[in-house]
């Protein structure tokens, strides 16, 4: 049985990390997918590039229990524990575009959802009028192919449909990951898994 402050090797945090890691220098394709992206806009990346680093679930829940996942809205990453303590899985995020959508402290997984509806809130709305008010499930949708519901209204964790908001603040106050990202984090999270966004 594994204890809580076994020392990770390189090759076994990149494993831990997923089929979509590579420590370059601590950054992962997907994050590098995200600079080439936005690099061929106008405006400079917007993600943290040191963000990928370990982090010891212990700093911040008082047990795995149902699993830990910690969301670093100034890293733009999300940090996933499952509460066997096997596996541990780092992936880029986008965060909301303003610290007045931004929330953070302690919730849970309520719901899980594949294929989910979206919805504008009505924050959205005055923001921006012309939005549609219904998007189905579909490659159309901005919740992605899979949304994890928090137990604060109106957030989750969810794919994209535009990769390019991943690394950067870009959300209306949701944390989104790429899909093949959330797919993964959607097997492995449970309703009630413990959430803290930081």
């Amino acid at each position: 049985m594994p204890t809580q402050n076994k020392m990770m090797t390189r090759r076994q945090f990149g494993k831990a990390l997923g089929a979509s890691s590579l420590m370059l220098p601590l950054l992962s394709p997907a994050m590098l997918r995200a600079q080439a992206t936005v690099g061929t806009e106008t405006e400079a990346p917007q993600f943290v590039s040191n963000a990928f680093v370990t982090k010891n679930w212990q700093d911040h829940f008082s047990s795995r229990r149902k699993g830990a996942i910690l969301v670093d809205t100034y890293g733009r990453v999300l940090h996933y524990w499952s509460e066997d303590g096997e596996t541990y899985m780092i992936f880029p995020t986008s965060v909301p575009v303003s610290e007045s959508l931004t929330r953070r402290g302690r919730t849970t997984i309520t719901r899980k959802v594949v294929g989910p509806e979206w919805r504008p809130t009505p924050n959205m709305l005055r923001r921006d009028p012309e939005l549609p008010p219904y998007v189905g499930p579909g490659p159309e949708n901005p919740l992605g192919t899979h949304a994890l519901y928090l137990g604060w209204q109106y957030y989750r964790i969810h794919g994209t449909n535009d990769t390019r908001k991943i690394g950067r603040q870009a959300s209306n106050g949701c944390i989104g990951l790429y899909n093949e990202d959330i797919s993964t984090l959607f097997e492995l999270a449970k309703v009630g898994t413990q959430v803290l966004l930081v």
